[in-house]
């Protein structure tokens, strides 16, 4: 069942309440709805306050508002009440927002806090030390990492599944270097061609030399767009390689394999619950809520998740709110 709220009856709402304006912080809230939803694995939380009350905030892509509007229905489903902040335009501020104290919970990636807010120069690609050390260090910035899923929202190479036989088989990057220097052909965007975890980093964890008549000649390398890669990957012209990210709907729909990082090249972007310390100390129990939910967080239903909304235009509360209810995690109200 899809929850459909009259969106322009709650937008005049909002605006008449003079609600979407966060006064001191300049950034507004998404303008939606919260669907009321009942108890399922989640379970009410037992002498909650009558006024707890938790704002969520995430980044505006796809992947992030759906998890955000995830947050919300399992915080309603637990008896908070809650303000919705998700939408917020860029990493930085929604950081920011966390940090300040102007929000209380958001999901984010192991690698992005590692890299872009704590300012180290390269990943760990071990998932588990990769969350231990942002959780230590985050602890300093009052912020505490509840633990992460299986989705891990990292780059990637993939290739077309037809070409997978074609090209013999390839299964991982280390088999790309196996091929023969013409069908070595790869397509990426130019933030990832100068990425510290990027093309020429990558090629080099794999013996393949860039630039070099026995590694991947520059006449090998295009740089697209985001979308143009993925639609020149699917083509298999000018490349039979093309980078990705893992939970992009776009390698179910266009049917891409992605190939094995058996190297263990990338950095891990698995992704968490993180909460003001200080909230997760007056509610402990929302460490149970989302114990809940971040194991059902996978690649392969968030590559779901993502199509309904970037294909199908579909409202990312109404993908988030199937996913409640299909999960068993809430039920209507």
């Amino acid at each position: 069942m899809t929850f459909r709220p009259d969106r322009r009856l709650a937008m005049k709402a909002l605006l008449g309440a003079g609600l979407l304006t966060v006064a001191g912080c300049g950034l507004q809230p998404a303008a939606s709805l919260v669907p009321q939803v009942g108890p399922g694995a989640i379970r009410r939380v037992e002498d909650l306050p009558d006024d707890a009350t938790i704002t969520v905030t995430s980044k505006n892509f796809t992947e992030q508002i759906i998890q955000g509007k995830i947050a919300l229905l399992a915080l309603t489903a637990a008896g908070f009440d809650v303000v919705d902040l998700t939408n917020v335009p860029g990493s930085q501020p929604a950081r920011g927002l966390m940090e300040t104290g102007k929000a209380d919970m958001t999901w984010e990636y192991t690698g992005t806090a590692w890299l872009t807010y704590l300012g180290h120069e390269k990943g760990i690609p071990d998932r588990t030390e990769q969350w231990e050390a942002v959780k230590e260090a985050d602890s300093a910035n009052g912020l505490t990492w509840l633990e992460p899923g299986p989705l891990n929202n990292t780059y990637a190479m993939a290739v077309r599944d037809e070409a997978v036989d074609e090209l013999g088989g390839v299964k991982t990057l280390s088999d790309i270097a196996e091929l023969p220097v013409e069908d070595r052909t790869i397509c990426v965007e130019a933030e990832f061609n100068s990425r510290q975890d990027g093309l020429d980093p990558m090629l080099e964890a794999y013996g393949i030399p860039r630039g070099q008549p026995d590694g991947v000649p520059e006449e090998n390398i295009s740089l697209f767009d985001t979308g143009a890669v993925y639609t020149a990957a699917d083509r298999g012209t000018p490349c039979n390689f093309g980078e990705v990210f893992t939970t992009d709907g776009r390698i179910d729909s266009l049917g891409l394999t992605v190939l094995e990082d058996d190297q263990r090249f990338f950095p891990s972007y698995n992704v968490a619950p993180v909460l003001k310390t200080s909230t997760l100390e007056e509610y402990p129990s929302l460490a149970d809520v989302f114990n809940e939910v971040t194991p059902k967080l996978t690649d392969e239903k968030m590559r779901e998740l993502n199509l309904r909304v970037d294909d199908n235009g579909e409202e990312p509360i109404d993908v988030a709110y199937d996913f409640m209810l299909d999960e068993g995690l809430v039920t209507e109200p």
